[in-house]
Protein backbone atom coordinates (compact mmCIF):
# COMPACT_ATOMS: atom_id res chain seq x y z
CA UNK A 1 0.00 0.00 0.00
CA UNK A 2 1.45 3.68 -0.87
CA UNK A 3 0.01 6.75 -0.45
CA UNK A 4 0.78 9.94 -2.41
CA UNK A 5 0.39 13.49 -0.84
CA UNK A 6 0.03 16.58 -3.44
CA UNK A 7 2.92 18.37 -3.85
CA UNK A 8 4.97 15.30 -2.58
CA UNK A 9 8.88 15.11 -4.29
CA UNK A 10 8.92 11.92 -6.56
CA UNK A 11 12.39 10.07 -5.31
CA UNK A 12 12.18 8.20 -8.25
CA UNK A 13 15.17 8.52 -10.52
CA UNK A 14 14.93 9.18 -13.74
CA UNK A 15 16.12 7.15 -16.61
CA UNK A 16 18.78 10.10 -17.36
CA UNK A 17 20.06 10.29 -14.43
CA UNK A 18 20.08 6.56 -13.50
CA UNK A 19 22.62 6.22 -16.81
CA UNK A 20 24.22 8.71 -15.38
CA UNK A 21 25.12 7.19 -11.88
CA UNK A 22 25.78 4.53 -13.79
CA UNK A 23 28.38 5.49 -15.68
CA UNK A 24 29.54 7.63 -13.21
CA UNK A 25 30.26 3.95 -11.54
CA UNK A 26 31.01 2.07 -14.65
CA UNK A 27 34.44 4.60 -15.88
CA UNK A 28 36.19 4.20 -12.24
CA UNK A 29 35.92 0.44 -12.31
CA UNK A 30 37.39 0.05 -15.79
CA UNK A 31 40.11 2.50 -14.83
CA UNK A 32 41.01 0.13 -11.66
CA UNK A 33 40.68 -2.76 -13.67
CA UNK A 34 43.22 -1.53 -16.27
CA UNK A 35 45.44 -0.50 -13.73
CA UNK A 36 45.03 -3.88 -12.04
CA UNK A 37 45.65 -5.73 -15.58
CA UNK A 38 48.87 -3.80 -16.55
CA UNK A 39 50.56 -4.30 -12.86
CA UNK A 40 49.93 -7.82 -13.06
CA UNK A 41 51.55 -7.85 -16.42
CA UNK A 42 54.21 -5.72 -15.26
CA UNK A 43 54.83 -8.16 -11.98
CA UNK A 44 55.00 -11.11 -14.04
CA UNK A 45 58.09 -9.62 -16.07
CA UNK A 46 59.81 -9.13 -13.07
CA UNK A 47 58.97 -12.35 -10.87
CA UNK A 48 59.51 -14.56 -13.71
CA UNK A 49 63.02 -13.10 -14.60
CA UNK A 50 63.55 -13.01 -10.83
CA UNK A 51 62.58 -17.26 -10.70
CA UNK A 52 64.49 -18.38 -13.75
CA UNK A 53 67.90 -16.16 -11.92
CA UNK A 54 67.34 -18.58 -8.59
CA UNK A 55 67.16 -21.68 -10.49
CA UNK A 56 70.43 -20.74 -11.93
CA UNK A 57 71.41 -19.00 -8.66
CA UNK A 58 72.47 -15.69 -9.81
CA UNK A 59 69.39 -13.99 -8.11
CA UNK A 60 72.10 -10.98 -7.60
CA UNK A 61 72.55 -10.57 -10.99
CA UNK A 62 68.78 -9.64 -11.48
CA UNK A 63 68.47 -7.54 -8.13
CA UNK A 64 71.34 -5.76 -8.58
CA UNK A 65 69.71 -5.13 -12.05
CA UNK A 66 66.26 -3.96 -10.65
CA UNK A 67 67.60 -1.82 -7.66
CA UNK A 68 69.57 0.05 -10.08
CA UNK A 69 66.87 0.39 -12.67
CA UNK A 70 64.69 1.68 -10.07
CA UNK A 71 66.97 3.93 -8.32
CA UNK A 72 68.22 5.81 -11.96
CA UNK A 73 64.12 5.88 -12.65
CA UNK A 74 63.70 7.57 -9.59
CA UNK A 75 66.44 9.76 -9.74
CA UNK A 76 66.25 11.54 -12.98
CA UNK A 77 62.40 10.77 -13.33
CA UNK A 78 62.29 12.95 -10.09
CA UNK A 79 64.76 15.40 -11.91
CA UNK A 80 62.67 15.91 -14.43
CA UNK A 81 59.48 16.46 -12.99
CA UNK A 82 60.42 18.39 -10.37
CA UNK A 83 62.61 21.09 -12.65
CA UNK A 84 59.59 21.30 -15.49
CA UNK A 85 57.46 21.92 -12.17
CA UNK A 86 59.71 24.88 -11.34
CA UNK A 87 59.96 26.25 -14.35
CA UNK A 88 56.45 26.29 -14.84
CA UNK A 89 55.85 27.78 -11.64
CA UNK A 90 58.14 30.23 -11.78
CA UNK A 91 56.54 31.82 -15.37
CA UNK A 92 53.50 31.67 -13.77
CA UNK A 93 54.21 33.20 -10.81
CA UNK A 94 56.29 35.90 -13.02
CA UNK A 95 53.45 36.50 -15.08
CA UNK A 96 52.25 40.43 -15.45
CA UNK A 97 49.56 41.33 -13.44
CA UNK A 98 47.60 43.76 -15.85
CA UNK A 99 47.92 43.35 -19.75
CA UNK A 100 46.75 45.86 -21.91
CA UNK A 101 44.27 44.82 -23.58
CA UNK A 102 44.89 44.10 -27.52
CA UNK A 103 43.12 41.40 -29.92
CA UNK A 104 46.01 39.40 -29.30
CA UNK A 105 45.34 39.31 -25.51
CA UNK A 106 41.74 38.41 -25.93
CA UNK A 107 42.09 36.00 -27.98
CA UNK A 108 44.32 34.21 -25.24
CA UNK A 109 41.42 34.96 -21.92
CA UNK A 110 39.65 32.73 -23.35
CA UNK A 111 42.13 29.87 -23.01
CA UNK A 112 43.03 31.23 -19.60
CA UNK A 113 39.67 31.34 -18.45
CA UNK A 114 39.73 27.71 -19.62
CA UNK A 115 43.08 26.17 -18.28
CA UNK A 116 42.84 28.31 -14.41
CA UNK A 117 40.48 26.43 -12.89
CA UNK A 118 42.85 22.76 -13.54
CA UNK A 119 45.92 24.76 -13.84
CA UNK A 120 47.72 22.82 -10.98
CA UNK A 121 46.79 19.94 -12.17
CA UNK A 122 47.91 20.21 -15.45
CA UNK A 123 50.90 21.29 -14.52
CA UNK A 124 51.62 18.15 -12.32
CA UNK A 125 50.45 15.92 -14.80
CA UNK A 126 52.21 17.27 -17.51
CA UNK A 127 55.59 17.38 -15.36
CA UNK A 128 54.89 13.18 -13.91
CA UNK A 129 54.25 11.86 -17.45
CA UNK A 130 57.69 13.94 -18.77
CA UNK A 131 59.12 12.45 -15.54
CA UNK A 132 58.15 8.67 -16.06
CA UNK A 133 59.09 9.21 -19.79
CA UNK A 134 62.57 10.08 -18.61
CA UNK A 135 62.83 7.50 -15.66
CA UNK A 136 62.30 4.95 -18.24
CA UNK A 137 64.85 6.06 -20.50
CA UNK A 138 67.34 6.38 -17.77
CA UNK A 139 66.60 3.25 -16.56
CA UNK A 140 68.02 1.13 -19.78
CA UNK A 141 71.24 2.88 -19.10
CA UNK A 142 71.18 0.74 -15.81
CA UNK A 143 74.53 -1.16 -17.26
CA UNK A 144 76.69 2.16 -18.05
CA UNK A 145 75.82 3.50 -15.02
CA UNK A 146 77.07 0.41 -12.82
CA UNK A 147 80.65 0.54 -15.08
CA UNK A 148 80.59 3.93 -13.95
CA UNK A 149 80.03 3.38 -10.33
CA UNK A 150 81.90 0.89 -10.17
CA UNK A 151 85.18 1.67 -12.29
CA UNK A 152 88.63 0.72 -11.57
CA UNK A 153 92.13 1.69 -12.70
CA UNK A 154 93.67 -0.03 -16.12
CA UNK A 155 97.03 1.28 -14.72
CA UNK A 156 97.71 2.56 -18.83
CA UNK A 157 97.59 6.16 -19.30
CA UNK A 158 97.21 7.49 -22.51
CA UNK A 159 98.88 8.87 -24.43
CA UNK A 160 97.37 12.29 -25.58
CA UNK A 161 95.08 13.22 -22.11
CA UNK A 162 97.54 11.21 -19.44
CA UNK A 163 94.34 9.83 -18.13
CA UNK A 164 93.86 6.40 -16.82
CA UNK A 165 91.92 4.46 -19.68
CA UNK A 166 89.59 3.29 -17.05
CA UNK A 167 87.73 6.89 -17.65
CA UNK A 168 87.33 6.36 -21.62
CA UNK A 169 85.84 2.69 -21.02
CA UNK A 170 83.60 3.59 -17.89
CA UNK A 171 83.32 7.17 -16.77
CA UNK A 172 82.80 9.11 -19.94
CA UNK A 173 79.76 7.44 -21.10
CA UNK A 174 78.05 8.23 -18.56
CA UNK A 175 78.95 11.48 -18.23
CA UNK A 176 77.86 12.09 -21.58
CA UNK A 177 74.65 10.05 -21.19
CA UNK A 178 74.10 12.76 -18.26
CA UNK A 179 74.96 15.85 -20.68
CA UNK A 180 72.52 14.66 -23.17
CA UNK A 181 69.71 14.08 -20.13
CA UNK A 182 70.40 17.54 -19.31
CA UNK A 183 69.95 18.84 -22.87
CA UNK A 184 66.50 17.04 -23.11
CA UNK A 185 65.51 18.46 -19.90
CA UNK A 186 66.34 22.11 -20.80
CA UNK A 187 64.50 21.75 -23.88
CA UNK A 188 61.67 20.87 -22.33
CA UNK A 189 61.80 23.31 -19.54
CA UNK A 190 62.21 26.16 -22.16
CA UNK A 191 59.05 24.85 -23.96
CA UNK A 192 56.98 24.86 -20.94
CA UNK A 193 58.68 28.38 -19.83
CA UNK A 194 57.63 29.79 -23.33
CA UNK A 195 54.37 28.37 -23.32
CA UNK A 196 53.38 29.78 -19.64
CA UNK A 197 54.63 33.08 -20.71
CA UNK A 198 52.52 33.39 -23.93
CA UNK A 199 49.60 32.38 -22.06
CA UNK A 200 49.56 34.56 -19.51
CA UNK A 201 50.61 37.10 -21.20
CA UNK A 202 54.81 37.30 -20.56
CA UNK A 203 55.32 37.18 -23.88
CA UNK A 204 53.56 39.21 -26.51
CA UNK A 205 53.78 38.51 -30.76
CA UNK A 206 52.45 42.08 -31.10
CA UNK A 207 54.70 44.17 -33.46
CA UNK A 208 54.66 47.24 -30.97
CA UNK A 209 56.19 47.77 -27.29
CA UNK A 210 57.83 45.24 -25.55
CA UNK A 211 57.37 41.51 -26.79
CA UNK A 212 58.62 40.29 -23.13
CA UNK A 213 57.96 41.61 -19.64
CA UNK A 214 61.22 42.05 -17.33
CA UNK A 215 60.07 38.43 -15.60
CA UNK A 216 59.80 36.58 -18.99
CA UNK A 217 63.31 38.06 -19.97
CA UNK A 218 65.13 37.17 -16.62
CA UNK A 219 63.41 33.22 -17.25
CA UNK A 220 64.06 32.76 -20.45
CA UNK A 221 67.58 34.33 -20.02
CA UNK A 222 68.93 32.11 -17.65
CA UNK A 223 67.31 29.09 -19.20
CA UNK A 224 69.16 30.25 -22.20
CA UNK A 225 72.93 30.14 -19.78
CA UNK A 226 71.76 27.12 -18.72
CA UNK A 227 71.47 25.62 -22.39
CA UNK A 228 74.76 26.92 -23.11
CA UNK A 229 76.84 26.58 -20.00
CA UNK A 230 75.95 22.61 -20.64
CA UNK A 231 77.03 23.39 -24.29
CA UNK A 232 80.54 24.33 -23.45
CA UNK A 233 80.53 21.18 -20.94
CA UNK A 234 79.87 18.66 -23.44
CA UNK A 235 82.57 20.66 -25.83
CA UNK A 236 84.56 19.95 -23.13
CA UNK A 237 84.07 16.06 -23.33
CA UNK A 238 83.47 15.92 -26.77
CA UNK A 239 87.77 16.42 -26.09
CA UNK A 240 87.97 13.27 -24.82
CA UNK A 241 85.87 11.13 -26.99
CA UNK A 242 87.72 12.08 -30.04
CA UNK A 243 89.98 9.23 -28.03
CA UNK A 244 87.42 6.38 -28.91
CA UNK A 245 85.54 7.51 -32.31
CA UNK A 246 86.21 5.16 -35.08
CA UNK A 247 84.83 7.50 -37.65
CA UNK A 248 86.69 10.41 -38.58
CA UNK A 249 88.57 12.36 -41.52
CA UNK A 250 90.57 9.35 -41.66
CA UNK A 251 88.38 6.17 -42.52
CA UNK A 252 89.08 2.53 -40.56
CA UNK A 253 91.06 4.29 -37.88
CA UNK A 254 90.22 4.55 -34.35
CA UNK A 255 91.79 7.49 -31.84
CA UNK A 256 93.46 10.90 -32.35
CA UNK A 257 94.70 11.48 -35.47
CA UNK A 258 96.95 14.24 -36.32
CA UNK A 259 94.19 16.43 -37.53
CA UNK A 260 92.42 15.73 -34.19
CA UNK A 261 95.47 16.59 -32.28
CA UNK A 262 96.10 19.85 -34.16
CA UNK A 263 92.51 21.02 -35.42
CA UNK A 264 89.80 19.76 -33.43
CA UNK A 265 90.93 19.99 -29.83
CA UNK A 266 91.85 23.52 -30.39
CA UNK A 267 88.73 23.81 -32.17
CA UNK A 268 86.67 22.59 -28.93
CA UNK A 269 88.80 24.64 -26.82
CA UNK A 270 88.12 27.56 -28.47
CA UNK A 271 84.17 26.51 -28.66
CA UNK A 272 83.88 25.82 -24.99
CA UNK A 273 85.36 29.01 -24.52
CA UNK A 274 82.98 30.85 -26.68
CA UNK A 275 80.27 28.87 -25.02
CA UNK A 276 80.72 29.94 -21.98
CA UNK A 277 81.11 33.61 -22.68
CA UNK A 278 77.16 33.89 -24.66
CA UNK A 279 75.96 32.31 -21.44
CA UNK A 280 77.68 34.85 -19.34
CA UNK A 281 76.05 37.50 -21.93
CA UNK A 282 72.40 35.57 -20.81
CA UNK A 283 72.87 35.67 -17.35
CA UNK A 284 73.56 39.75 -17.88
CA UNK A 285 70.71 40.13 -20.04
CA UNK A 286 68.37 38.66 -17.35
CA UNK A 287 69.44 41.91 -15.02
CA UNK A 288 69.32 44.07 -18.25
CA UNK A 289 67.54 44.73 -20.60
CA UNK A 290 69.79 44.43 -23.90
CA UNK A 291 68.87 41.08 -26.45
CA UNK A 292 71.02 42.84 -28.97
CA UNK A 293 74.34 41.61 -27.37
CA UNK A 294 73.66 37.92 -26.02
CA UNK A 295 72.01 37.66 -29.49
CA UNK A 296 74.78 38.72 -31.44
CA UNK A 297 76.90 36.52 -29.02
CA UNK A 298 74.87 33.72 -30.19
CA UNK A 299 75.18 34.64 -33.70
CA UNK A 300 78.79 34.54 -33.58
CA UNK A 301 79.22 31.28 -31.67
CA UNK A 302 77.23 29.46 -34.41
CA UNK A 303 79.43 31.18 -36.72
CA UNK A 304 82.42 30.07 -35.12
CA UNK A 305 80.95 26.33 -34.46
CA UNK A 306 80.98 26.26 -38.35
CA UNK A 307 84.19 28.10 -38.93
CA UNK A 308 86.41 26.62 -36.69
CA UNK A 309 84.70 23.64 -35.88
CA UNK A 310 84.19 22.52 -39.21
CA UNK A 311 86.18 24.39 -42.30
CA UNK A 312 89.02 24.62 -40.08
CA UNK A 313 89.52 20.34 -39.58
CA UNK A 314 88.96 20.07 -43.13
CA UNK A 315 91.42 22.44 -44.32
CA UNK A 316 94.11 20.99 -41.93
CA UNK A 317 93.15 17.69 -43.64
CA UNK A 318 93.52 18.88 -46.91
CA UNK A 319 96.07 20.79 -47.38
CA UNK A 320 98.90 19.64 -44.16
CA UNK A 321 97.59 15.89 -43.78
CA UNK A 322 97.00 15.10 -47.42
CA UNK A 323 100.02 15.62 -48.95
CA UNK A 324 102.37 13.93 -46.56
CA UNK A 325 99.74 11.21 -44.82
CA UNK A 326 102.13 8.78 -43.66
CA UNK A 327 104.77 10.96 -42.17
CA UNK A 328 102.22 13.74 -40.32
CA UNK A 329 99.95 10.25 -39.19
CA UNK A 330 103.58 8.06 -38.12
CA UNK A 331 103.04 9.14 -34.61
CA UNK A 332 99.47 8.43 -34.10
CA UNK A 333 99.97 4.95 -36.07
CA UNK A 334 102.62 4.39 -33.68
CA UNK A 335 100.06 5.04 -30.54
CA UNK A 336 97.46 3.05 -32.32
CA UNK A 337 99.81 -0.01 -32.44
CA UNK A 338 101.06 0.16 -29.12
CA UNK A 339 97.64 0.15 -27.81
CA UNK A 340 96.30 -3.00 -29.68
CA UNK A 341 99.52 -4.49 -28.50
CA UNK A 342 98.53 -3.90 -25.30
CA UNK A 343 95.06 -4.96 -25.82
CA UNK A 344 96.01 -7.97 -26.63
CA UNK A 345 98.29 -8.43 -23.77
CA UNK A 346 101.41 -8.88 -26.53
CA UNK A 347 103.47 -5.40 -25.70
CA UNK A 348 106.25 -7.62 -24.28
CA UNK A 349 106.99 -10.38 -27.56
CA UNK A 350 109.76 -10.56 -29.11
CA UNK A 351 109.59 -9.88 -32.77
CA UNK A 352 112.15 -12.24 -34.72
CA UNK A 353 112.23 -11.78 -38.64
CA UNK A 354 112.18 -15.21 -39.98
CA UNK A 355 114.03 -15.65 -42.79
CA UNK A 356 112.00 -17.82 -45.58
CA UNK A 357 113.06 -19.61 -48.58
CA UNK A 358 111.03 -20.89 -51.62
CA UNK A 359 113.47 -23.73 -52.26
CA UNK A 360 111.27 -27.29 -52.00
CA UNK A 361 111.68 -29.17 -48.70
CA UNK A 362 113.82 -31.99 -49.35
CA UNK A 363 112.23 -35.48 -47.87
CA UNK A 364 114.68 -35.54 -44.53
CA UNK A 365 112.93 -32.40 -43.78
CA UNK A 366 109.64 -33.53 -44.34
CA UNK A 367 110.35 -36.39 -41.96
CA UNK A 368 111.17 -34.43 -39.58
CA UNK A 369 108.04 -32.47 -39.69
CA UNK A 370 105.52 -35.43 -39.71
CA UNK A 371 104.69 -34.56 -36.31
CA UNK A 372 103.82 -31.17 -37.47
CA UNK A 373 102.43 -31.82 -40.90
CA UNK A 374 99.98 -34.92 -39.77
CA UNK A 375 98.22 -31.78 -37.17
CA UNK A 376 97.33 -29.56 -40.51
CA UNK A 377 93.08 -29.30 -40.17
CA UNK A 378 91.37 -30.97 -43.19
CA UNK A 379 88.07 -30.01 -41.90
CA UNK A 380 87.12 -26.64 -41.47
CA UNK A 381 84.42 -25.82 -39.03
CA UNK A 382 82.54 -22.92 -40.71
CA UNK A 383 81.45 -25.11 -44.07
CA UNK A 384 81.51 -28.24 -42.80
CA UNK A 385 78.40 -28.41 -41.28
CA UNK A 386 76.43 -29.02 -44.17
CA UNK A 387 77.94 -32.53 -44.60
CA UNK A 388 77.33 -33.37 -40.76
CA UNK A 389 73.95 -32.52 -41.13
CA UNK A 390 73.80 -34.84 -44.06
CA UNK A 391 75.49 -37.81 -42.06
CA UNK A 392 74.55 -37.42 -38.74
CA UNK A 393 71.10 -35.16 -38.79
CA UNK A 394 69.15 -38.51 -38.26
CA UNK A 395 65.76 -36.80 -37.95
CA UNK A 396 64.40 -33.62 -39.29
CA UNK A 397 63.82 -32.21 -36.15
CA UNK A 398 67.54 -32.44 -35.50
CA UNK A 399 70.31 -30.14 -37.18
CA UNK A 400 73.60 -28.66 -36.09
CA UNK A 401 74.98 -24.61 -35.75
CA UNK A 402 75.61 -23.70 -39.13
CA UNK A 403 79.01 -23.32 -37.55
CA UNK A 404 80.53 -25.86 -35.76
CA UNK A 405 83.43 -26.18 -32.57
CA UNK A 406 86.71 -27.35 -32.83
CA UNK A 407 88.36 -28.91 -29.81
CA UNK A 408 90.89 -31.04 -28.79
CA UNK A 409 90.64 -34.80 -27.09
CA UNK A 410 93.15 -37.62 -25.75
CA UNK A 411 92.29 -40.79 -27.69
CA UNK A 412 94.78 -43.65 -28.05
CA UNK A 413 97.36 -42.43 -25.73
CA UNK A 414 97.74 -38.83 -28.44
CA UNK A 415 96.15 -35.48 -28.23
CA UNK A 416 93.95 -35.38 -31.09
CA UNK A 417 92.16 -32.21 -32.79
CA UNK A 418 88.45 -32.62 -33.68
CA UNK A 419 85.39 -30.74 -35.54
CA UNK A 420 82.35 -31.16 -32.93
CA UNK A 421 79.01 -30.41 -32.83
CA UNK A 422 75.59 -30.87 -30.67
CA UNK A 423 72.82 -32.65 -32.29
CA UNK A 424 69.90 -29.83 -31.07
CA UNK A 425 65.64 -29.84 -31.62
CA UNK A 426 64.83 -27.57 -34.14
CA UNK A 427 61.66 -27.19 -34.37
CA UNK A 428 61.15 -25.63 -37.78
CA UNK A 429 62.06 -29.43 -39.38
CA UNK A 430 58.97 -30.87 -37.67
CA UNK A 431 55.92 -31.29 -40.08
CA UNK A 432 53.33 -28.73 -40.25
CA UNK A 433 50.99 -31.97 -39.35
CA UNK A 434 52.42 -32.32 -36.25
CA UNK A 435 53.39 -28.63 -35.10
CA UNK A 436 50.90 -28.05 -32.37
CA UNK A 437 51.32 -26.47 -28.38
CA UNK A 438 51.70 -30.21 -27.08
CA UNK A 439 54.18 -31.01 -29.13
CA UNK A 440 56.19 -28.14 -29.54
CA UNK A 441 56.30 -27.50 -25.28
CA UNK A 442 56.29 -31.12 -23.99
CA UNK A 443 57.25 -33.66 -26.67
CA UNK A 444 59.92 -32.39 -28.92
CA UNK A 445 62.10 -30.80 -25.47
CA UNK A 446 65.72 -31.45 -26.16
CA UNK A 447 68.29 -32.37 -28.97
CA UNK A 448 70.13 -35.67 -28.74
CA UNK A 449 73.79 -36.91 -28.94
CA UNK A 450 77.32 -35.27 -29.73
CA UNK A 451 78.68 -35.55 -32.85
CA UNK A 452 82.99 -35.10 -33.48
CA UNK A 453 85.12 -35.89 -36.28
CA UNK A 454 89.09 -35.79 -36.32
CA UNK A 455 89.77 -32.68 -38.18
CA UNK A 456 93.02 -33.68 -39.90
CA UNK A 457 91.92 -37.01 -41.37
CA UNK A 458 89.41 -38.31 -43.68
CA UNK A 459 87.42 -41.61 -44.75
CA UNK A 460 88.58 -42.96 -47.90
CA UNK A 461 85.68 -41.79 -49.55
CA UNK A 462 86.48 -38.17 -48.66
CA UNK A 463 83.79 -37.90 -45.24
CA UNK A 464 84.74 -36.93 -42.19
CA UNK A 465 85.94 -39.61 -39.88
CA UNK A 466 83.99 -39.72 -37.25
CA UNK A 467 84.71 -40.87 -33.31
CA UNK A 468 81.94 -40.01 -31.81
CA UNK A 469 78.10 -40.19 -33.54
CA UNK A 470 74.68 -42.00 -34.66
CA UNK A 471 72.00 -42.27 -32.45
CA UNK A 472 72.35 -44.51 -29.68
CA UNK A 473 76.10 -43.05 -29.62
CA UNK A 474 78.76 -45.03 -30.71
CA UNK A 475 82.24 -44.35 -30.77
CA UNK A 476 85.32 -44.01 -28.72
CA UNK A 477 84.27 -40.70 -27.14
CA UNK A 478 80.81 -41.33 -25.27
CA UNK A 479 78.70 -38.50 -23.22
CA UNK A 480 77.54 -39.08 -20.16
CA UNK A 481 74.67 -37.71 -20.52
CA UNK A 482 73.96 -37.39 -24.11
CA UNK A 483 70.43 -35.21 -23.83
CA UNK A 484 70.19 -31.78 -24.69
CA UNK A 485 67.94 -29.31 -22.90
CA UNK A 486 69.76 -26.17 -22.59
CA UNK A 487 71.42 -25.33 -26.62
CA UNK A 488 72.22 -22.52 -28.45
CA UNK A 489 69.19 -23.29 -30.25
CA UNK A 490 66.80 -24.59 -28.01
CA UNK A 491 63.37 -23.64 -28.08
CA UNK A 492 62.20 -20.58 -25.75
CA UNK A 493 60.86 -22.93 -23.11
CA UNK A 494 59.64 -26.04 -22.59
CA UNK A 495 57.47 -28.12 -19.86
CA UNK A 496 59.89 -30.97 -18.88
CA UNK A 497 59.18 -33.59 -16.01
CA UNK A 498 56.17 -35.91 -14.91
CA UNK A 499 54.71 -37.03 -11.16
CA UNK A 500 56.74 -40.04 -10.48
CA UNK A 501 55.17 -43.42 -11.84
CA UNK A 502 53.93 -41.68 -15.33
CA UNK A 503 54.71 -42.85 -18.72
CA UNK A 504 57.21 -40.96 -20.30
CA UNK A 505 55.95 -38.63 -23.01
CA UNK A 506 59.24 -36.90 -24.00
CA UNK A 507 60.66 -37.70 -27.18
CA UNK A 508 64.34 -38.79 -26.61
CA UNK A 509 65.50 -40.60 -29.68
CA UNK A 510 64.01 -42.33 -32.65
CA UNK A 511 63.98 -45.95 -32.49
CA UNK A 512 62.77 -48.30 -35.42
CA UNK A 513 62.73 -51.15 -33.15
CA UNK A 514 60.02 -49.66 -31.02
CA UNK A 515 56.64 -50.18 -31.62
CA UNK A 516 55.66 -46.22 -31.51
CA UNK A 517 58.97 -45.68 -33.63
CA UNK A 518 60.47 -43.42 -30.77
CA UNK A 519 62.00 -44.17 -27.35
CA UNK A 520 60.28 -41.82 -24.86
CA UNK A 521 61.94 -40.29 -21.69
CA UNK A 522 61.25 -38.19 -18.95
CA UNK A 523 63.25 -35.10 -17.30
CA UNK A 524 65.42 -36.01 -14.27
CA UNK A 525 67.72 -32.86 -13.93
CA UNK A 526 67.33 -29.95 -11.44
CA UNK A 527 67.74 -27.38 -14.10
CA UNK A 528 64.68 -24.78 -15.15
CA UNK A 529 61.93 -23.17 -12.86
CA UNK A 530 59.24 -25.35 -10.99
CA UNK A 531 55.85 -25.60 -12.93
CA UNK A 532 53.86 -27.45 -9.68
CA UNK A 533 52.19 -24.26 -8.35
CA UNK A 534 49.10 -22.51 -10.03
CA UNK A 535 50.75 -19.44 -9.63
CA UNK A 536 53.90 -20.01 -11.28
CA UNK A 537 52.05 -22.08 -14.38
CA UNK A 538 49.73 -18.62 -14.83
CA UNK A 539 52.29 -16.11 -14.65
CA UNK A 540 54.29 -17.85 -17.35
CA UNK A 541 51.20 -18.52 -18.97
CA UNK A 542 50.52 -14.58 -19.17
CA UNK A 543 54.75 -14.34 -19.99
CA UNK A 544 54.09 -16.41 -23.03
CA UNK A 545 50.62 -15.41 -23.90
CA UNK A 546 50.46 -19.54 -23.80
CA UNK A 547 48.46 -21.96 -22.02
Amino acid sequence: MSFNFPGARDRSSSPTEERRRRGGVLIPTIVILGVIVVGFVIFTGFYTDLLWFQSVDKASVFTTQLVTKALLFVVFGGFMTAVLLLVMWWAWKSRPEFRAMTPEQASLDRYREAVDPYRGRLAIALAVVMGLFAGLAASSEWDTYLQFRNSTDFGITDPQFGMDLSFFTFILPFVQYILGFGFAVLALAFIAAVVVQYLYGGLRLQPKGDRATPGAQTQISILIALVLFLKAASYWFDRFALDTQSQSLVVGFTGLKYTDVHAVLPSLNILTFVAVIVGLLFVFNAFRRAWVIPLIGLGLMVLTGVVVGVLYPLFVQQFQVRPSELVKEQPYIARNIEATRAAYDVASAEVTDYPGTVAPPTAKVLAASQGTLSNIRLLDPAVVSPTYNQLQQIRGYYSFNDTLDIDRYSLDKSTRGAVVAVREINLNGISEGQRNWTNDRTVYTHGYGFVAAYDNTAQTTGQPDFFASNIPPTGALQAKQPRVYFGENSPTYSIVGAPEGQAPVELDYPDDASPTGQKNYTYEGSGGVAMGSFFNRLLFATKFQDS
